[in-house]
């Protein structure tokens, strides 16, 4: 089975931020996470980013935002998406 595309979202808001989104399902899981799907939701301001959710190889479910690299506990694809929304809206009512 090879790799099918979930989703993939680039807009950028009206303040000038960029908002992109990938999820990927795999024929199998990359090392350490146990489930079929890879990811990159980013949040970049300023050609920074200030909010990231992703998992690479060897490192795991993870996410970056203020408090610097914090483990990310993967659900679904939808919970996934659903907590980069509410990281990307609190951000943007903070700022």
């Amino acid at each position: 089975m090879p790799a099918e595309l979930i989703t993939k979202f680039k807009d950028v808001t009206p303040e000038g931020a960029l908002i992109e989104l990938v999820v990927w399902r795999l024929p199998q899981a990359v090392p350490p996470c146990h489930h079929p799907f890879k990811y990159r939701l980013v949040l970049i301001v300023d050609g920074q980013r200030v909010i990231g959710f992703d998992n690479e190889r060897g490192k795991g479910d993870h996410r970056h935002g203020k408090g610097g690299e914090q483990p990310y506990t993967f659900v679904d694809v939808e919970q996934l998406i659903e907590d980069f929304i509410g990281e990307v809206e609190r951000w943007r009512r903070e700022h």
